[in-house]
């Protein structure tokens, strides 16, 4: 019996597509706004994973998983540039997601807290923020080259980079599939962090606290 396609599952999407599934979410989820919920992280530290051993019966080529994450996550950016770029805010102003609204708000912060360059590079690192501050890239205007040099260098240092943190991992740990769902389900936790933090300190901005003579803490 085939196993029922998960889309949300890491496990599932690379054992029934493979390599093409690294690429199709990876291009959805930077360059789609309905892709916001897909998991770009887990899906590819298991892919580097999956590259060293045959969990769930299949097993994975490091070049392969490399070029298909690579070429999915820069050619989503650039697209989801240039339909901001053409589409313009209303696109945005369209979705009536919450998650995907707070996600463009973070988006707007970053891009005015660091600039164009290290917003777009620190994007790629935030769930829900990669997706949108592609086309609000392409909404603010942000030079076409700046954008294309420091989305390829995000790009590039993202999905690398944890390809191979789980090609290295399993590489050292012996029979590393049998501990498959809590390494994916730590990552999960990991890449969240900075969507937290970043939710703690709206809430304190919003709500600053007191001292007790009665003023605002610094």
């Amino acid at each position: 019996m085939t196993q029922a396609l998960n889309v949300l599952d890491a496990t599932s999407l690379l054992t029934t597509v493979g390599a093409a599934g690294v690429f199709l979410v990876l291009f959805a989820e930077t360059g789609l706004l309905i892709g916001f919920f897909l998991p770009g992280d887990s899906l590819l530290f298991t892919a580097g994973l999956l590259c060293t051993t045959r969990a769930s019966g299949v097993h994975l080529s490091l070049p392969g998983v490399l070029a298909a994450a690579v070429a999915g996550a820069l050619l989503g950016a650039q697209t989801g540039y240039l339909v901001g770029r053409r589409a313009g805010r209303a696109l945005l102003g369209r979705s009536r997601n919450k998650h995907l609204l707070d996600g463009v708000a973070r988006a707007e912060a970053l891009l005015a807290r660091y600039g164009h360059g290290k917003a777009i590079v620190l994007a790629r690192f935030i769930p829900v923020v990669r997706t949108v501050l592609n086309p609000l890239a392409g909404v603010a205007q942000v030079p076409p080259r700046t954008f294309a040099l420091w989305q390829i260098t995000g790009g590039l240092v993202w999905t690398v980079g944890l390809v191979l943190a789980g090609y290295a991992l399993g590489n050292s740990v012996p029979d590393v599939d049998h501990y498959l769902l809590p390494l994916v389900g730590a990552l999960v936790a990991v890449s969240l962090l900075p969507l937290a933090l970043e939710m703690l300190r709206s809430r304190r901005r919003a709500h600053p606290t007191t001292e007790p003579n009665g003023e605002e803490a610094a």
